[in-house]
């Protein structure tokens, strides 16, 4: 079972990787039930970096078949917490 604690890291270490990438973007500019690479107008390559980024600093892959998962904020750091 994830903690709390836990999700906020993750969701810290998710908006941290998104900023590196777009930093102009904010935690209140992402509606977290949205496609996340619209909010953040990310593009495909953005989008590999992005999870190249939580792959490092979360140590989980993604592998390709799980991305309709990770479509959302949310849903993106859900994955996350339940691999970690």
């Amino acid at each position: 079972m994830t903690t709390n604690g836990n999700n906020d890291n993750i969701r810290d270490l998710v908006m941290q990787a998104i900023q590196n990438i777009a930093p102009e973007i904010t935690e209140s500019d992402i509606d977290p039930d949205e496609d996340l690479r619209e909010e953040c107008d990310l593009d495909s390559m953005d989008f590999l970096n992005l999870l190249d980024a939580l792959k490092r600093s979360c140590g989980v892959s993604i592998p390709e078949s799980d991305y309709p998962q990770i479509r959302s904020f949310s849903a993106l750091v859900n994955y996350l917490n339940a691999r970690t």
